[in-house]
């Protein structure tokens, strides 16, 4: 039954392609299609759920799986990629698990979505999410992990910014979209590292010679992912994306950051506990962000006014807990407690509007009363910790003058030294010129300038449109008709009257004596 770990991922990408497909060409729209895209996209994750579960209990019953290898991806010398699944173990567990709560969150949105703008598009992406996450979880090498992990971050932002026509939710799509891409240089960075050291980029290599590598390149490794990992668990510095990826609809919200994806960071650090115990600088840092991202996000959780705000700093709490627990070397717990959450958070995040019904009318349970009078820790609290202007400040600023400063150079001195044509759109065509004139307009060839630029390679360009516009305008254009026409035909009746005459016996002869001379010469 291993064998077929690959319908695992590949049911819910079919039905993606399905959804999206028939959506395309008009099949599938309105309410009439809710029906059908819900029981695509159920039946598929479904039936990728059963089969983990399958998988899973006959490894529980004593009938361990390991690694399947489908066949060869790329090969380039001593490197071989090839697509691999681990059917079994952590990955298999997380692989039941993600599917049971995403078939979970596909019957709940059928509801919950009934008869809103964009339902078939929610689905799709939810299908296509299906399949990168269960992809992520049992990919056998980092190159295909990381092919779910930049999918999964699409599908999110597609999410998050589900509402497109609010700028407020395309503006935090992107935001959060640009956030994960800085983890996702740390993770090709450690592909690339794998790939120069170890020649390979399975996951078993990595873990079974994470011991043999130094201990300053098995720690750049480790912190390479521990960069990937903080961004898409949005631990500090990353944290407030979270709270910006709210925009999306509930069930959204809780597959992606609550179930699912937002756990994504964690599974990456428990697959790599070998790489990580061979560098403790690197686990002593997961266990510094995880704790400040604990304090932080209970910190700034306490002044949260809506539900879902106060559910997602509940989780980025949890999330940093979970990267302590990996620091400290307490690995099955920290498995454990993924595992836990993603259920917990899942289910508080689907029935959020119960929750609000339910406890309508209750205080609220006050603070500790040693931060009750703290006012400064309230402001702060309210800023979220001025984190995200700070990040601002230290990155997003300084990249954004340097871009300027960059812009600067070019428009001020690069251009002027090298010269540029002017763009085509101020150069007018001959043949346009042509018809204005038919039309009445009163232009000359002495007034128009066909192109303009400056410095040597404009000036080249422009001397060289000005030759080609004088050739055209003056002998084809105005010879239309007038003097093309007579000259043309003069050749014509020269070029008759000497073929006449080649025609005739004499001259005939003499080219027959002539061709024969010269054959006899060239012997």
């Amino acid at each position: 039954m291993a064998a077929y770990a690959f319908l695992i991922p590949l049911l819910p990408l079919l039905a993606a392609l399905s959804i999206g497909g028939l959506h395309f060409f008009n099949l599938l729209r309105g309410e009439a299609g809710e029906k059908l895209s819900a029981r695509l996209a159920a039946w598929a994750i479904g039936l990728a759920a059963a089969l983990a579960l399958g998988l899973l209990g006959l490894e529980l019953a004593g009938n361990p799986s390991g690694l399947q290898v489908y066949g060869s991806w790329l090969a380039s010398g001593k490197l071989i990629i090839g697509f691999s699944l681990q059917a079994g173990g952590l990955n298999m567990a997380l692989a039941a698990l993600f599917g049971a709560l995403l078939l979970a969150v596909a019957r709940f949105s059928r509801n919950y979505l009934h008869r809103e703008p964009g339902f078939q598009r929610f689905f799709f992406i939810l299908s296509l999410f299906a399949a990168a996450m269960l992809l992520l979880v049992l990919s056998g090498n980092a190159v295909f992990t990381f092919v779910g992990w930049e999918i999964a971050g699409v599908c999110s932002y597609l999410l998050i910014a589900y509402a497109y026509e609010r700028p407020v939710a395309a503006h935090n799509a992107t935001r959060v979209f640009i956030t994960n891409r800085v983890g996702d240089g740390g993770f090709l960075l450690g592909i690339g590292l794998m790939l120069a050291w170890l020649e390979s980029a399975d996951w078993q290599t990595l873990n079974t010679g994470a011991a043999d590598l130094d201990r300053g390149d098995a720690t750049l490794l480790a912190l390479s992912f521990a960069v990937a990992a903080f961004a898409k668990s949005a631990q500090i510095p990353f944290s407030p994306w979270l709270a910006r990826a709210m925009e999306g609809p509930t069930p959204s919200s809780a597959i992606f950051y609550g179930g699912a994806m937002v756990h994504a960071g964690v599974f990456l650090t428990l697959q790599l506990r070998p790489l990580f115990e061979r560098a403790p600088a690197a686990m002593a840092l997961l266990a510094a962000i995880g704790a400040m991202t604990a304090i932080y996000g209970y910190w700034v959780g306490l002044s949260q006014t809506d539900i879902k705000s106060s559910q997602i700093f509940a989780a980025s709490v949890q999330l940093g807990l979970m990267f302590l627990e990996c620091g400290l070397g307490w690995w099955t717990l920290a498995a454990w407690h993924l595992a836990a959450h993603a259920v917990v958070r899942c289910y508080l995040f689907l029935t959020t509007p119960s929750i609000l019904h339910n406890t309508h009318g209750r205080p609220i349970e006050p603070v500790p009363a040693a931060l009750a009078d703290c006012r400064w820790a309230f402001i702060a609290s309210l800023q979220r910790g001025w984190l995200e202007p700070a990040v601002d400040w230290l990155l997003v600023k300084p990249i954004l003058q340097l871009a300027k400063d960059a812009r600067y150079i070019e428009e001020r001195i690069l251009d002027p030294l090298m010269g540029s044509p002017a763009p085509a759109i101020r150069a007018m065509s001959s043949l346009a010129q042509q018809e204005e004139q038919k039309m009445g307009a009163n232009l000359s060839s002495t007034e128009d300038r066909f192109a303009q630029g400056s410095g040597l390679a404009g000036k080249l360009a422009q001397w060289t449109s000005a030759l080609l516009n004088w050739f055209e305008y003056h002998f084809i254009l105005r010879g239309i008709g007038r003097e093309s026409i007579r000259v043309g035909r003069r050749l014509g009746q020269a070029a008759n009257r000497f073929e006449h005459l080649l025609l005739r016996a004499r001259y005939l002869a003499l080219f027959v004596l002539i061709t024969l001379m010269v054959a006899l010469g060239y012997r």
